[in-house]
């Protein structure tokens, strides 16, 4: 399974039922680690904070959140060649998580959206287990031991699934307290939950598939993300200049990924 680096990311050429057998996999056998969904937005802010580009070469799964990385890699001939974004991860994870029976938990939405996603989950897949979850949110900077202690209470839980709601700077708190929440596989989702219960619209699939998701979410909440999308994330455009000119040269921009086995058919 091959690895593709974007700049300061890195991310793994998996598909949707790869990456959803290969957390569930490594949360049914207590080995630990977290999961990351780069999209443009990370790759900008990792260009300028080394937590992000280290967390991500930490990773045990990196899966492409975001069809513009999709498209350069596959204007570059590069391995990634699908989207598997968080939210579309989601249900089929939580669906291999019941059916494995590994118990999952929510930390950082809202409680309203952990309490409609847990009932609509029970409603589905009965023999799903939730854990617990944790409405909180935590300053990282100023408070690294509440998030901390929010971790090792959702490991206590007897939780083997993590599944962090925060904004992308908040989701490093799975590189920096991987060992607090081991054996549980952490995972970084962003609005996922509120995408699930419908308390946050999600782009129609077209949109998406055409990657006009960011202007979408940007017509949503333009007070909120204008920033992020129109100033921010253009800090991404050179480092898909330099793959296109370091592909040009010859330069490797993948390699194979030794930790990761792809599953068995049928698995």
């Amino acid at each position: 399974m091959s690895a593709v680096q974007y700049g300061p990311i890195r991310a793994h050429a998996v598909s949707l039922d790869e990456a959803t057998w290969l957390i569930a996999e490594r949360a049914k056998g207590g080995k630990g680690g977290f999961v990351l969904t780069p999209n443009v937005d990370h790759i900008a802010i990792a260009r300028h904070e080394p937590a992000m580009a280290t967390a991500y070469q930490r990773a045990f799964l990196s899966v492409v959140d975001g069809i513009p990385l999709v498209a350069i890699s596959r204007l570059l001939g590069l391995a990634v060649r699908v989207k598997v974004s968080g939210s579309d991860l989601f249900e089929p994870l939580m669906a291999r998580c019941a059916a494995e029976g590994v118990p999952v938990y929510f930390l950082g939405a809202t409680a309203e959206s952990c309490e409609q996603a847990s009932r609509k989950l029970r409603a589905s897949y009965p023999a799903i287990e939730i854990a617990g979850y944790d409405a909180s949110d935590f300053d990282l900077e100023r408070a690294p031991e509440a998030a901390e202690a929010a971790l090792v209470r959702a490991r206590d839980s007897g939780a083997r699934l993590i599944v962090v709601c925060l904004p992308p700077r908040k989701q490093l708190m799975l590189a920096r307290f991987e060992d607090a929440y081991r054996p549980a596989v952490g995972i970084g989702a962003g609005s996922t939950l509120a995408f699930y219960v419908g308390a946050v619209q999600r782009a129609p699939a077209w949109i998406s598939r055409a990657g006009l998701e960011w202007l979408f979410r940007l017509s949503q909440e333009p007070r909120r993300l204008w920033r992020r999308y129109l100033v921010e994330d253009m800090a991404a455009v050179p480092v898909f200049a330099r793959m296109t000119l370091d592909r040009l040269r010859g330069r490797p921009l993948q390699a194979p990924d030794p930790e990761l086995q792809r599953p068995e058919p049928g698995a």
